[in-house]
């Protein structure tokens, strides 16, 4: 197959690339800097020079492949609601293109906020699309579903580990060392799902065959103890393990308060029974151990 994908050298996106290429599939992949390009080229990939702004970009390269996978999301929180409308019309764009066929779209979500406090199951819908939380991907794709487009999600653990990771434990790691404590909210008994870019992508390679049969879950553990992270911080950077209330976590955590006390497990039964997909790679704990993990 010929695939188009957006991403292509982030974090997760880079992974699919490989795994696809690995397969024998020939990928196209959007870059948006000179220096995504040359990595992208490197790989053996074919360069498609834009973001996921530039529609009239997606759109060619959508209607020259045979299937799109969009890993492609800007996360500048302090302009989250403009990044989650961008992301909208690019999965419309892409959507629109692959409309009439049965070539299959793939796009990128969450699980974290499925059903915070209870175990989030693929037959969970994710939360409406309001101001708080605009990120519309899925609402789009069910849109697209609606209209006959063979799309579905990729929902992502909130924690996608390995070793280069500049995601939300490394931001945990840099709160840490610039207050002098590892912290954790309450009793730390709140949980985080977890799951290696690795992995994470192979779920996207093998969603591919199966776009009917989504939304799937990249997700091998479903819950990692917050405590149990903040205790890997403060063992790797020697700082004390200490708890906030919720009060404190505020003034400690800053906007990512709301996000380190989120209780969210999350099972991937019927991806792994759909897809045949078997975790891998190690796991969160053991990776957060490795020396290199946080870098120097």
């Amino acid at each position: 197959m010929r695939i188009f994908v957006t991403g292509a050298t982030g974090w997760v996106g880079s992974a699919v690339v490989e795994d696809l290429m690995a397969e024998g599939h020939e990928v196209a992949g959007l870059a948006r800097s000179s220096a995504s390009a040359e990595k992208l080229a490197a790989t053996g990939a074919q360069v498609v020079r834009g973001s996921v702004e530039d529609i009239e970009v997606l759109r060619a390269a959508a209607g020259a492949v045979d299937a799109v996978i969009h890993t492609a999301f800007n996360h500048d929180w302090s302009r989250f609601a403009e990044n989650c409308a961008a992301d909208k019309r690019a999965i419309e764009a892409l959507g629109a293109e692959l409309e009439g066929s049965e070539r299959p779209l793939i796009v990128t979500s969450g699980v974290a906020l499925l059903a915070p406090g209870r175990l989030a199951t693929e037959a969970d819908v994710a939360p409406p699309v309001t101001e708080r939380f605009p990120r519309a991907s899925e609402a789009v794709v069910e849109e697209l579903r609606n209209r006959g487009v063979q799309a579905t999600t990729v929902r992502l653990a909130p924690t996608v580990h390995g070793v280069g990771d500049h995601g939300f434990v490394p931001r945990l790691a840099g709160i840490a060392r610039d207050k002098g404590v590892s912290a954790y909210i309450g009793d730390g008994r709140n949980r985080w799902p977890a799951v290696h870019r690795l992995d994470a992508a192979r779920v996207f390679c093998l969603a591919l065959d199966h776009a009917a049969d989504g939304p799937f879950h990249a997700v091998a553990e479903q819950g990692v103890a917050m405590k149990d992270i903040a205790e890997a911080i403060a063992r790797r950077f020697d700082l004390p393990l200490v708890s906030k209330s919720a009060d404190e976590a505020g003034e400690h955590f800053g906007r990512f308060a709301q996000f380190v006390g989120i209780d969210a497990p999350t099972t991937s039964d019927r991806t792994r029974a759909v897809l045949d997909w078997k975790p891998e790679q190690w796991g969160l704990l053991d990776d957060l151990a490795k020396p290199d993990y946080f870098g120097a």
